[in-house]
């Protein structure tokens, strides 16, 4: 059997723990049950903590480790919970970071969940690699580990040892994903039916909210956010635009790049964006409707970019998402 190591931290998500805990424990013993054949574990799991007595989660909820993470002397996966204290200067938890970056010295594989990309890129494993994190804390996350290929609409990454998943429920995806790294598609199909879980998710774009950079202290530059923000049905010329603002083109494009992490034209496709978002969830309307007002005249291009940005198609993201 391989043997899971979840860490949890103190204020953690309790279904970061759980939810991992439950997907490797059931592997090899819910389908079994179902089908009345013998049970076969696949996994041995245990939950540690840097600190002996029990974590006390975001709802206030006790979770008991079974051991510290001094008692962990081997094993072959590492599951990082979610964090609360991501806010810390570099250099917090220090004696868990140096028990990750040792346990993978040693062969083990690491994963995070939702925030504990944090803990994850405080050990420098991520530097240079992909990771993902919480849509929400995206502008964070890159600012403190700029060495880190962040890729936020993906669900889940995949490093060889390390890997990453999004938001909480993501930690049931990642766990599906390593049982099958370890145990095969057949058996990661078994977990998948036996718990209900739609498997081979890859993206969180369709649920996150488009995050736009605004504390950055260029002035000209956040004049220009705010213009393009508060006319979205109007014609937007990128010369005239920089113009207006006392630069030339490449000077704007340079400076609005550095500020915001986007060119101003995909900065632009992202406020549309998140602004047809809205309406397909609260009003009533066609796509060609939402088109011209989130200034697009031609729905089928706009169309494209929705996608492009979501993930999905608007009339899917209506189903997902439609108040009524």
């Amino acid at each position: 059997m391989k043997k899971v190591s979840i860490l949890a931290t103190e204020e953690t998500i309790a279904t970061t723990v759980l939810g991992p805990m439950d997907v490797f424990f059931l592997a090899g013993r819910l389908w079994n049950v179902i089908y009345n054949t013998p049970i076969t574990p696949l996994f041995e799991v245990e939950v540690v903590a840097e600190k002996n007595g029990a974590i006390k989660c975001l709802n206030n909820v006790l979770i008991q480790p079974h051991k510290t993470i001094q008692d962990v002397k081997k094993t072959d996966l590492i599951i990082i919970s979610s964090i609360t204290d991501r806010r810390r200067k570099p250099g917090y938890n220090l004696k868990t970071v140096r028990w990750l970056k040792n346990q993978h010295r040693r062969g083990a594989s690491i994963a995070s969940v939702c925030t504990g990309a944090f803990l994850l890129a405080e050990t420098g494993l991520l530097d240079g690699k992909t990771a993902t994190t919480h849509w929400g804390f995206i502008d964070l996350f890159r600012e403190r580990y700029p060495k880190v290929n962040l890729q936020p609409e993906k669900l889940i990454t995949d490093e060889g040892t390390l890997y990453c998943a999004g938001a909480l429920s993501a930690g049931i995806d990642l766990s599906i994903y390593l049982v099958e790294k370890y145990c095969g598609h057949d058996v990661a199909i078994q977990c998948s039916k036996a718990l209900l879980h739609d498997m081979g998710r890859q993206t969180q774009a369709p649920f996150s909210v488009l995050q736009f950079q605004k504390r950055h202290g260029d002035e000209a530059v956040l004049a220009v956010q705010l213009w393009l923000e508060e006319n979205l049905e109007k014609p937007v010329d990128m010369n005239h635009l920089a113009h207006d603002h006392a630069m030339s083109r490449r000077t704007f494009e340079r400076r609005f790049k550095k500020a915001t992490g986007d060119t101003p034209l995909f900065y632009l496709q992202k406020i549309r964006v998140e602004a047809a978002k809205k309406m397909i969830e609260m009003e009533n309307v066609t796509f060609d409707e939402i088109s011209h007002r989130a200034g697009y005249e031609n729905s089928g291009h706009f169309r494209e970019i929705f996608k492009r940005h979501t993930g999905l198609l608007p009339t899917q993201y209506e189903r997902y998402f439609r108040q009524d």
